[in-house]
Formats: C-alpha cells, sequence, structure tokens
C-alpha cells in the first residue's frame, strides 16, 4: 500500500451505513408513498355502450355512465380515496356559453348521482370549468372575437364567474364532494363559495387549481377532454411558465376568498412552485397535478425500453410528494397501486 493511502484518513461518518440494507432503507425513508395520495381522473362521455380508448393516454377511456361500474371496481378494488370527473361532449352539443354544464342533468351531474348510488365510498372531485362544453373550447365567455386571428382572447371575467357559480351549486347538487375550479379566473373562489354557502352547500369544499400554468403538457388531455381551443391560447388567464413568485400571490388571494385546498398544475416540472407554496401555507392542503403529457411521455419512454415502468412511476410520484404536496392527480393511480400493493 502506498504512503499516501497509509496516511489517507479514515472516514468517521460513514452514510452508506443508512442505506446497507433494504429494510433500514424504508425504516428511514423520509418521504413515502401510499394509495391513499392518489386521485384518479375519469373522463365521462355522452351516449350509451361507450368505452372508447384515448390513443395519446394508452389504458385510458372515455366512459358512458353505463359503462362506468368497470372502472368504479378498479378504483374500489384498489383502494384509491376518489376520482375526478371531466366531461366529453359531442361538438353539436356545444355552445359558445357551454350551457350544458350548467344542466342538473348533466353529463357530470348525472354521474354523481350515479357514482354515488353505487360506489359512495369513493370521494368525488368535479373540475368546474367551461372549456370542454364551449364551441370555441375556452374556459368563459369571450369578448372582442376580432382579436382572436392574432390570438389575443380576451374572456369576460365577470360574466364567466356567474356562470361557474351556477355550475358550482348545479355539482353540489347532484352530491360532489369538492368542487375545483379550473378556469384561473379572478375571484372564481369568492364567488363559487358565497354561491355554495347561500345554497346551504357550506360542506363541499374548493379545490382551486390556484397555480394553473399555460403548460405545453396538456396535449393529450386536450384529445382526450375534446376541450382544445378552436383558436387563439389560454395565456390571458394561465400561468406563464416564467413565475414562480406569481403562484405565491395567486394562492394567498384563492385562501383570503375561501379556498380549502391549492393546486399546482403540471407538477413534475413545477417541483419548485410545489416546494415554495407548501412552505408559504404549511397549514393549507396542496394538491398537484401529474397531467397528461407527463403521462404520456413516461408511456412512450417506456414502451421503446428507455425506462423501467415500476421505478418511473413510483419515483415520479414519489418526487411530487417530497417537494410538498399533500395528494396527487395522476393518469398513473391505479397502475401506482397495483405496484404499492
Amino acid at each position: 500500500m502506498s504512503t499516501v493511502l497509509k496516511n489517507f484518513p479514515v472516514p468517521l461518518v460513514r452514510l452508506r451505513r443508512l442505506r446497507r440494507n433494504p429494510f433500514l432503507r424504508d425504516l428511514l425513508r423520509e418521504t413515502t408513498l401510499t394509495v391513499n395520495d392518489l386521485i384518479f381522473p375519469v373522463f365521462l362521455k355522452t351516449g350509451h355502450g361507450i368505452k372508447k380508448p384515448i390513443v395519446s393516454m394508452p389504458g385510458h377511456f372515455q366512459w358512458s355512465l353505463d359503462c362506468l361500474d368497470e372502472i368504479l371496481a378498479i378504483v374500489s378494488q384498489n383502494k384509491i380515496p376518489g376520482v375526478i370527473l371531466f366531461g366529453v361532449l359531442d361538438p353539436e352539443q356545444k355552445d359558445e356559453y357551454g350551457s350544458q354544464a350548467l344542466k342538473e342533468d348533466g353529463l357530470v351531474q348525472s354521474a354523481i348521482r350515479y357514482i354515488k348510488s353505487h360506489a359512495p365510498e369513493i370521494l368525488l372531485i368535479a373540475d368546474l370549468c367551461f372549456c370542454q362544453y364551449t364551441s370555441h373550447g375556452h374556459c368563459g365567455v369571450i369578448t372582442k372575437k376580432e382579436n382572436s386571428r392574432n390570438g389575443l382572447i380576451e374572456i369576460d371575467n365577470d360574466r364567466t364567474l356567474t356562470l361557474l357559480a351556477e355550475q358550482a351549486v348545479s355539482l353540489a347538487r347532484a352530491g360532489a364532494d369538492m368542487i375545483a375550479p379550473s378556469g384561473m379566473m379572478d375571484g372564481m373562489i369568492a364567488v363559487i363559495r358565497q354561491a355554495l354557502d347561500l345554497a346551504s352547500f357550506q360542506p363541499v369544499a374548493l379545490l382551486s387549481y390556484a397555480a394553473k400554468y399555460a403548460s405545453a403538457f396538456y396535449g393529450p388531455f386536450a384529445d382526450a377532454a375534446h376541450g382544445a381551443p378552436q383558436f387563439g391560447d389560454r395565456s390571458t388567464h394561465q400561468m406563464d411558465p416564467g413565475n414562480g413568485s406569481r403562484a405565491l400571490r395567486e394562492c394567498a388571494l384563492d385562501i383570503q376568498e375561501g379556498a380549502d385546498l391549492l393546486m399546482v398544475k403540471p407538477a413534475g416540472y413545477y417541483l419548485d412552485v410545489i416546494y415554495r407554496i407548501k412552505h408559504a401555507f404549511p397549514g393549507v392542503p396542496l394538491a398537484a397535478y401529474q397531467v397528461s403529457g407527463e403521462f404520456a411521455m413516461m408511456k412512450a419512454a417506456v414502451e421503446r425500453g428507455c425506462l423501467n415502468e415500476k421505478r418511473v412511476i413510483l419515483e415520479s410520484l414519489l418526487s411530487i410528494k417530497r417537494a410538498g404536496a399533500d395528494f396527487i392527480i395522476t393518469y398513473f393511480a391505479v397502475d401506482a397501486a397495483l405496484l404499492l400493493k
């Protein structure tokens, strides 16, 4: 042995001691992932006998109400605590104001009643927006359409708030446990909370998409929900991906207006935002949405043999929890539940 090695100091602190066997690693793990951390998105389709594959999202489908028993059984058997519901309409059912979203017998409203009567143990979260219901694919009432040629879409914020409040009460009346406004309209939480309380739906919780970014990772969702904008984009109401501090302001306003829970969307590319929000508002439950583009990219990499499916699913979800999310809306919910068993 050389003189240099003989004189080299022996490490007194050896952190590898804490990693030397799996039982010790499990014992000392700071962040854990369980099935109780997962919420499963469900796409509802008008019609009968429909279980239509979503091409860009392998393993996911659009479900008509009469076919929901299959997915409800999977959710219940895997002990996934809840689902978030999205409606998918045919083009002829849409109009400029998203009128179908307001109907007491609307698609999501009917699904809520069905699930409550057949699987009451499942937590029901209803997404609240208009993009899937409007003919133009935007999240509210559009004004100044002449600007649409230049991509400058203007939404009548306050008129949209009135419609959001009406839709929220309709969803609560159907039996939703939680309502998740996703349109990023100014003042939406205050207006919806007031409308719910006045209609005696004080127990219904509000999960605000407080930090929803104008992201490129929503592509497969637009395919799944048939909600892509017909012109322009949503940059006038969703957050700029370059802004982090602005998310804290959005969250502070939503808390002030009555939000019970907050959400960051997307998740994997905004871990810093999740971390900052959780540390700024530690007592407020925080969700993160692992969106369709994140799901589709990992699925594609797995199919090409580039990634190990089990490891990439669990690691991606664990990282979101480690950043500070209390629970995760993810298209991997069923896969992860099976792996966690």
